[in-house]
């Protein structure tokens, strides 16, 4: 296994550690943003701050204000003294549209991402911007 994919492999496993953190019931996603080799922010899926940390609600449907795991990586780092300009997302699940526009806008280069979403679109928007993009099934 060449570094780089070592590397890749160790930052999403670490990615899925994160994931840990979400109160969200349906599925848990965790981020980590990385550049020269340095986690420069994380995230998980989750509600915004202050808001009570319930994720779905009583038919198990994710409520709309939730936040996933991509998005609060990279507000976590617009709030910080980094920039995510070049640097590297990896991330448990393969992002959303919303997410890829939000990815695109941040200068992120690379996203490594583990499970395949049901829903390509994101990933067709982050190749069709010049974004590499990195399906890597790995051991958690």
């Amino acid at each position: 296994m060449e570094k780089q994919e070592l590397l890749d492999s160790r930052y999403l496993r670490m990615a899925y550690t994160w994931s840990e953190n979400s109160y969200c019931t349906r599925r848990q996603v965790g981020a980590l943003l990385v550049k020269d080799k340095m986690i420069i922010s994380d995230g998980f899926n989750g509600t915004p701050s202050g808001f009570t940390n319930i994720c779905e609600d009583e038919n198990d449907v994710t409520l709309p204000y939730v936040l996933h795991a991509e998005a609060n990586a990279i507000t976590k780092v617009a709030r910080s003294n980094n920039s995510s300009e070049g640097s590297t997302l990896y991330v448990t699940a393969s992002p959303c549209m919303e997410c890829a526009k939000l990815i695109i806008q941040a200068g992120i280069k690379r996203v490594v991402f583990s499970e395949l979403y049901r829903i390509h679109d994101g990933i067709d928007l982050l190749k069709k911007a010049g974004v590499e993009c990195v399906h890597m099934e790995i051991n958690k």
